[in-house]
C-alpha cells in the first residue's frame, strides 16, 4: 500500500526509510548477552541521519553489525529514547538514535491491586515500576494465562498448559497472495508437501534475528488456518514471560484479542484509557507506558470489525489523545503511537493483507503439527503409553485422518473420541473418515451433557437442528464468531445461551470478553462445517427442505431455481455444484460432510443420537456416477481433489484403484489416460505416504502423452514439489507459462528446478521469467543447461532477478550462448548485495549450442580393436561390430576382454554426451556405459556390462527392453519400436539417458546416478548380433 502524505510532509508511517544507508564503521553491540540487568545505551548517528528507523530494503554494511536485542539478559531495561531536535520520525528504541533532552510528555494509568503472591523477579527494577507492581502485572497475566482449555473455557478440568503444550512448527514465511482454497485444502496440501529444510522459529523467539539478520524486528503477522495453534502461541510466549522464562527485555505485555476489541468499536477513548478498561482488575498501576518496552498482541486478525483505515489521515502521537478504536489500532501498528513499542499480529491467511506490507517487518506462519509432534502431542495427552500407541497407528492407517492431525484442534477431536471406542470394548465401526470422526465428537459430547444432567429446556434435536442453521448461516457469510443477534436469528434465545453451550459444551463456545459482551463461536471451523451438513441432511431428510433455497437472497447461487428434491441424491448433485462453482472453496468440507452422512454406517450413528433421522429415497451408485462424470468434465485436475475426497467419503475408490495398478506395474507412462484419470493421478500422487521431496517427470512421459501435456496435468504435484526434475524431457516454451503459474501461487515450495537439455529457447525463459519476478516466488536453484538461450534470455533473467532478489542463489546457464554481453548482464548480479545469486554458471558457452534437440552435443566414437573380444569383428574403419563364429586372430592384450562378448570405444564422455546406434539380431545387445576400470579377463560378473558398479547397460532385443546396473535387472514397460538407440549422458549431473530413435525420438529409459570416472560408451553383442555407431 503506498504511503499517505498528511499536511506539513508528515508521513503517515513514521520511521521507515527506503534509502540505503551505508554505516561509516561498525557500530558495536550495545548490549551484553550475560548481564542480569543490561541496559541500551544512548546511540550517536553521524551528521546528517535525520530519519533513522527500519529500512524496507538491505542495508549495506562495511562490517558485520551484531544485535542489539539481548537474548539472555532477565531484566534488561531499554532507557527513554531521547531524540535531537528535528527528528520527527521516532523509531525502535533499540535501533541506534542520536538522543537528545528526554521527552516530556508521559501519561499515567492509576490501578492497585492487592498481592496474594510475588514473582521473584532479578535485577533492579526502574523507577515508577517497583517489583511490586510488576509482579501484580505479571501474577495477573500468569493466573489468566496458565491453563488450556481445549473446546472450552467453561471445561471443568483444565489442563496446565506447561504439562501438555506441544511446540508447534512455525517458519519465516512471505506476505505473498492470498490462496482462494479452503482451509483444510492448504493443510492437506501442507501435508503432502516433504518435511521443508525451513528454518523452524520458536514462538518465544519471533522478535529475535535469524542469523544473517540485522534489521530490527518492531512488528511481526503471525498467520496460520483456524485452529492452527495461533492463540496458543500466543497463551505460551504471555506464561513463560510472565514466569520470568523468556523475553524479560520486555517490561510489559498488553494481549488484546481482536475479538474483545470488536466489542468497542462504538467507543472513543485514549490509548491510556484503552489499556485502563481492558485491565481493570489492576486497580493502581502507575506507569510512564512511553519509558518502557512494551509489547502489544492482538490476536485473530480475521476476527476484526472494526474498520482499520490505514489510508487515513488522522495521526495520533499522544497517548493521551482520545479517538476511535480502530483509528487508535491503526496508529499504534503504523508507529506514530509508542513507535518504540513491539505488535505482535496473529491472523488467518486471508485477512493477513489487512496491514500494509510496510508496517510488517517478519511474517511468521504457524504450520501446525509436523508428524512427531502429532505423536508427541498424543503422548502428553494421554497418560496410557500403549493406548496413546494404538490411535496414533490407528490415525496412521487413514491418510485423511492423519493429515488432518497438522491441526491441533483435529488432534484433541481424535483423541476424545479414540480414547473412548479404543480403551472401552465398545461395538461398532472405528472412524476412518472424517464424517465418522466428527459424527462420533458430536454423540460423545451430547452424551457428556446426559451423563452432567443438564437442565432439558430443548430436545436435542432442537438443539442441533438450531445450533446446525446458525452454522450454516454463518458458514455461507464467512464468519467464525457471531453475536447476540446472530443467534436471536436463529431462534436461540440469549438468555439461555448458557444452556446451549451447556448441552453440547465442547462445540459451541461462549466467552465473555473484557468488555463483559458476549462472543460465542464454534470450537473450529470444521465442527461449525459439520454441522452446517447435518442441518442441511436433516431439513431435507425430515422436512424435505433444501437449505439451499432457504439462504437470504439465495447467497450460494444466482443461477438455481427452488426446486422440488425427489432423492437425496439430487440433494447431492446440488450440493457439490455449488461447492465447484465457490470461487474460495468455502464449501469443500461441508459438502463432504453432506455426502459422508447419508452412507449407511453414518445413518446408524445418527440414529444413536436422534430420535427422527427421517426416510428418503437414496441411490449411491447415481451420487457416485455424478462425481466421476464432474470429474471427467473438469479439465483441471486440482480443482478435482475435493471430488476424490467425495468419493473416499462415499466409500468409493474404483478410480484411485485403477491409477495405483497402473503405477505398481509400471504401465502408467504407456497408457493413454482419461481427464478422469489424470485428475486421479494426481489426488494418488499427493496423497501418497512419501511425501513429495523430487518429482521426476520423466517417470512419466511415454509415446501416448507429450511431455508438455504431462507436465500440464501433473501441474497440482509440480506445485507441492520441493525439487522438480524436468531435464530432457522434451518440453517447449509452452510448459514454462505453466511452471510461471506454480512459481506464482501462493505459498510456493518450489526450490529448485531443472529444466536442462529441453528446447525451450528465449521465449521459454521470457514465460519462466514471469514467475521468477512473483514475490510469491522462492526458488532457489535454476538449471537452464544446454537450453538455447542467447543474450535475449540473459536479459530476461536478469530483470526477473532486479524484481526479485532475494531467493535465487544458483544459476545454471551452461551450454547455451548467452554472449558477452549476457554473461555481463548476470554476472553484475553476482556483485549486486541486494541479490542472492552466489553462483552462475555460464561455460561451455558456444554458437553451436543453438541447435535443437540432443544433437547439440553429438559426439564422434570409434571402437577400440585391442578391447574387443575374439569372437567380435569390427568394420567399418571401427564403427561397427559385429558377433561372428570363427575367433579373430587379435593378439593378446591386456585390455581386451578375453571371455564376455565385449568392446569398448576409444573415446571417454566427460561432460554432455549424446550418440546414436543401430544394433540388430535375434539374440539381442547391450547397450553400455563403462569406467575404463572394469575388468577384463574371466567370466566373472566384474567383466560383464551391467553387472558390477562400473557399468550401466540397456538389453535390446526384439521383444523388450531391460536396464541392468549392479546385478539389478530392472524391466521396462516400453516395447520395441526401433532398432536405433540414441544415448545421452550428464556426467557432472549423474544423468543416462536411452531413447528409441525412429521419426520421432521417445525416452525408454532414464537412470539418475553419481559417475566418479570418465564413461565409456561399449557394447556386449551377442551370436549373430551387430551393433553400428550412426
Amino acid at each position: 500500500m503506498d504511503k499517505t502524505k498528511t499536511s506539513g510532509d508528515e508521513d503517515l508511517f513514521p520511521g521507515y526509510s527506503s534509502v540505503q544507508q551505508r554505516r561509516s564503521e561498525a557500530e558495536p553491540s550495545h548490549v551484553s548477552m550475560k548481564s542480569d540487568a543490561s541496559m541500551i545505551q544512548p546511540v550517536k548517528f553521524k551528521s546528517g541521519d535525520t530519519r533513522p528507523g527500519l529500512s524496507l530494503v538491505h542495508q549495506k554494511r562495511s562490517e558485520a553489525e551484531p544485535s542489539h536485542v539481548s537474548m539472555k539478559s532477565d531484566t534488561s531495561m531499554i532507557q527513554p529514547v531521547k531524540f535531537k531536535s528535528g527528528d520527527t520520525r521516532p523509531g525502535l528504541s533499540s535501533v541506534q538514535q542520536k538522543r537528545s533532552e528526554p521527552e516530556s510528555s508521559s501519561v499515567s494509568m492509576k490501578r492497585h491491586i492487592s498481592m496474594d503472591q510475588s514473582i521473584s523477579l532479578s535485577g533492579d527494577a526502574r523507577p515508577g515500576l517497583s517489583n511490586e507492581v510488576l509482579n501484580t502485572f505479571k501474577l495477573y497475566l500468569m493466573k489468566k494465562f496458565e491453563c488450556l482449555y481445549e473446546g472450552t473455557v467453561t471445561q471443568r478440568n483444565p489442563s496446565l498448559l506447561n504439562e501438555i503444550y506441544t511446540e508447534l512448527y512455525i517458519t519465516e514465511s512471505e506476505r505473498g497472495e492470498i490462496s482462494n482454497e479452503h482451509e483444510v485444502r492448504q493443510i492437506e496440501t501442507q501435508s503432502w508437501r516433504a518435511a521443508a529444510e525451513d528454518i523452524a522459529i520458536k514462538c518465544n523467539d519471533i522478535f529475535r534475528a535469524l542469523p544473517g539478520q540485522y534489521k530490527p524486528i518492531r512488528t511481526v503477522l503471525t498467520k496460520g488456518v483456524a485452529g492452527i495453534g495461533k492463540t496458543v502461541s500466543v497463551q505460551k510466549f504471555i506464561l513463560d514471560w510472565a514466569e520470568g522464562k523468556e523475553n524479560q527485555d520486555v517490561q510489559l505485555i498488553f494481549p488484546l484479542p481482536f475479538r474483545e476489541l470488536n466489542l468497542m468499536k462504538d467507543k472513543t477513548l485514549s490509548l491510556s484509557g484503552l489499556l485502563n478498561y481492558f485491565f481493570s482488575k489492576i486497580k493502581e498501576l502507575e506507569i510512564s507506558v512511553e519509558e518502557y518496552k512494551v509489547l502489544f498482541i492482538f490476536d485473530g486478525l480475521d476476527e476484526c470489525r472494526l474498520s482499520l483505515d490505514f489510508k487515513s489521515k488522522m495521526k495520533l502521537c499522544k497517548i493521551s489523545k482520545s479517538a476511535s478504536v480502530d483509528v487508535l489500532l491503526t496508529n499504534l501498528i503504523v508507529g506514530n503511537l509508542l513507535p518504540s513499542a513491539l505488535i505482535w499480529i496473529t491472523s488467518r491467511p486471508a485477512a493477513a493483507d489487512l496491514i500494509p506490507s510496510e508496517c510488517v517487518h517478519r511474517v511468521t506462519e504457524v504450520q501446525g503439527f509436523n508428524d512427531p509432534q502429532k505423536e508427541e502431542y498424543f503422548r502428553k495427552r494421554i497418560s496410557d503409553q500403549s493406548l496413546a500407541n494404538r490411535i496414533i497407528s490407528h490415525l496412521k492407517s487413514s491418510r485423511t485422518l492423519f493429515n488432518m492431525c497438522h491441526i491441533p484442534v483435529f488432534c484433541w477431536i481424535s483423541a476424545a473420541v479414540l480414547e473412548k471406542m479404543l480403551s472401552h470394548a465398545e461395538s461398532g465401526e472405528i472412524p476412518k473418515t472424517l464424517t465418522q470422526m466428527y459424527t462420533h465428537f458430536l454423540i460423545l459430547q451430547t452424551n457428556i451433557k446426559h451423563q452432567k444432567d443438564y437442565e432439558k429446556k430443548v430436545t436435542d434435536e432442537d438443539m442441533i437442528l438450531k445450533l446446525g442453521k446458525l452454522a450454516f448461516q454463518q458458514l455461507v457469510k464467512g464468519n467464525l464468531i457471531f453475536y447476540d443477534e446472530d443467534l436471536r436469528e436463529c431462534g436461540i434465545d440469549v438468555t439461555e445461551a448458557s444452556v446451549y453451550s451447556g448441552l453440547c459444551t465442547q462445540i459451541f463456545r461462549e466467552e465473555l470478553g473484557l468488555y463483559q459482551g458476549k462472543v460465542f463461536s464454534f470450537v473450529h471451523l470444521s465442527l461449525q462445517e459439520h454441522l452446517a451438513a447435518l442441518y442441511a441432511h436433516l431439513s431435507f431428510t425430515i422436512n424435505n427442505i433444501s437449505v439451499f433455497d432457504q439462504t437470504k437472497h439465495n447467497l450460494l447461487s444466482k443461477i438455481f431455481k427452488q426446486k422440488k428434491y425427489n432423492s437425496l441424491s439430487e440433494l447431492h448433485q446440488r450440493a457439490v455444484n455449488e461447492a465447484l462453482q465457490s470461487k474460495n472453496g468455502h464449501l469443500d468440507l461441508f459438502v463432504r460432510f453432506l455426502l459422508g452422512l447419508s452412507v449407511d454406517s453414518n445413518q446408524t450413528l445418527l440414529r444413536k443420537l436422534l430420535t427422527q433421522t427421517g426416510s428418503f429415497s437414496y441411490n449411491k451408485e447415481e451420487t457416485v456416477q455424478f462425481i466421476k462424470q464432474k470429474i471427467r468434465e473438469n479439465r483441471c485436475p486440482e480443482k478435482s481433489i475435493n471430488l476424490f475426497h467425495c468419493l473416499n467419503e462415499l466409500g468409493d475408490d474404483s478410480l484411485m484403484q485403477e491409477i495405483q495398478d497402473y503405477l505398481k506395474s509400471g504401465e502408467i507412462r504407456e497408457t493413454k489416460l482419461s481427464s478422469s484419470q489424470w485428475s486421479a493421478l494426481v489426488f494418488v500422487l499427493l496423497t501418497s505416504e512419501q511425501k513429495m521431496d523430487v518429482f521426476d517427470l520423466k517417470l512419466f512421459v511415454g509415446k501416448q502423452h507429450t511431455a508438455d501435456e504431462v507436465l500440464q496435468n501433473l501441474l497440482p504435484v509440480v506445485k507441492e514439489s520441493r525439487s522438480v526434475r524436468l531435464c530432457g524431457c522434451g518440453l517447449t516454451a509452452q510448459s514454462c507459462e505453466s511452471l510461471s503459474s506454480a512459481l506464482q501461487s501462493s505459498n510456493s515450495v518450489l526450490r529448485e528446478i531443472d529444466l536442462s537439455n529441453n528446447d525451450l529457447k528465449d521465449t521459454g525463459v521470457k514465460l519462466l521469467s514471469d514467475g521468477l519476478k512473483s514475490t510469491n516466488c522462492q526458488l532457489e536453484i535454476l538449471r537452464l543447461s544446454g537450453c538455447m538461450v542467447t543474450e535475449k534470455g540473459c536479459r530476461y533473467v536478469s530483470l526477473a532477478l532486479s524484481s526479485n532478489p532475494s531467493h535465487l542463489r544458483e544459476l545454471d546457464l551452461s551450454y547455451n550462448h548467452p554472449g558477452d554481453s549476457g554473461v555481463k548482464l548476470l554476472s553484475e548480479k553476482l556483485e549486486d548485495s541486494k541479490c542472492s545469486l552466489n553462483k552462475l554458471i555460464v561455460d561451455h558457452g558456444e554458437e553451436c549450442r543453438i541447435t535443437a534437440g540432443l544433437k547439440k552435443w553429438v559426439c564422434f566414437f570409434t571402437l577400440d580393436p585391442d578391447t574387443a573380444n575374439t569372437r567380435l569383428i569390427l568394420s567399418e574403419q571401427n564403427r561397427k561390430v559385429a558377433n561372428v563364429e570363427q575367433y579373430q586372430p587379435y593378439l593378446d592384450d591386456p585390455v581386451r576382454f578375453d571371455m564376455h562378448l565385449q568392446v569398448l570405444c576409444k573415446e571417454s564422455v566427460c561432460g554432455r554426451c549424446y550418440w546414436e546406434t543401430e544394433w540388430s539380431g535375434s539374440d539381442g545387445v547391450y547397450i553400455s556405459v563403462s569406467y575404463k576400470s572394469i575388468s577384463r579377463k574371466g567370466w566373472g560378473k566384474e567383466c560383464w556390462f551391467g553387472y558390477n558398479d562400473q557399468s550401466w547397460s540397456l538389453f535390446c532385443s526384439p521383444d523388450r527392453y531391460s536396464f541392468y546396473h549392479n546385478d539389478i535387472e530392472t524391466c521396462l514397460p516400453v516395447k520395441p519400436i526401433s532398432s536405433r538407440i540414441g544415448v545421452f549422458v550428464d556426467h557432472s549431473a549423474g544423468t543416462l539417458s536411452f531413447y528409441s530413435v525412429s521419426d520421432t525420438m521417445s525416452l525408454i529409459h532414464t537412470e539418475q546416478t553419481t559417475f566418479t570416472q570418465p564413461l565409456c560408451p561399449g557394447f556386449t553383442v551377442n551370436l549373430k548380433s551387430s551393433v553400428k555407431l550412426c
